[in-house]
């Protein structure tokens, strides 16, 4: 049985690119996101590449739907070796003005997901000696700037929860790397092309973004690595 890779997140762009990447790799591809018809086609596709894939809808922002999903995806296409944490969503954009409830969802899908899915997969992930590759963001820096982007963008929720994300891939990464689990983070601080964020100006490959979360996965160093 082929291991198994979980792309939390897929849409088009660096998701997509990841689990091709490792598709041909030779890993097991489990699709994760929640519009059920695109991830159907998104897994027709690399099905017709000649990859194992297959097509899980959930909320990766409620820890039961994303337990459920981790076994659901083992005893459909076995142990679950990578975890690819990619998800965001907006909310709170203007900590001023915004319902301090609506800081709930970024985080929830940003951190409090990804530990949900980290401990129902830790079993398989020790005995695979497998990793925990998160893509991160930017606005996580700490950095005048970056602030002042964020509220600019009227992103200031997605950015606090990016910043959480960071710290949570650090403590997991001290955590986990006596078991042999390797944790690391592609922090990108552009502009990516064919995703959400692409106005027409993106300059950055999601190929080559897939092709740096492999080089982490091999070489299991360092824990975070900044693109481009």
């Amino acid at each position: 049985m082929k291991p198994t890779i979980v792309v939390a997140g897929h849409g088009p762009g660096i998701s997509d690119a990841v689990a091709r990447r490792f598709g041909k790799e030779g890993f097991a591809v489990a699709l994760v996101a929640r519009n059920a018809q695109r991830l159907k086609t998104a897994a027709d596709a690399l099905s017709s590449a000649g990859i194992t894939a297959k097509a899980f809808a959930c909320d990766l922002g409620t820890p039961n739907a994303v337990r459920s999903l981790i076994r659901d995806v083992r005893a459909s296409l076995g142990p679950v070796a990578i975890i690819h944490w990619n998800p965001y969503t907006p909310g709170a954009g203007d900590l001023t003005t915004a319902p301090a409830e609506e800081l709930h969802a970024p985080f929830d899908v940003s951190v409090t997901g990804l530990v949900a899915a980290v401990q129902e997969a830790l079993p398989d992930l020790k005995k695979e000696k497998g990793a925990i590759l998160v893509t991160g963001g930017g606005l996580a820096f700490y950095d005048p700037q970056v602030d002042q982007m964020a509220v600019g963008w009227q992103s200031m929720g997605l950015a606090i929860s990016k910043a959480a994300q960071h710290k949570t891939v650090g403590l997991l990464h001290a955590k986990l790397a006596g078991d042999g689990v390797y944790v690391g983070e592609v922090v990108v601080t552009g502009l990516v092309k064919g995703t959400a964020w692409d106005n027409g100006n993106a300059t950055l490959e999601p190929a080559d973004i897939a092709g740096k979360f492999w080089d982490l996965y091999k070489g299991r160093t360092p824990t975070s690595i900044t693109f481009p």
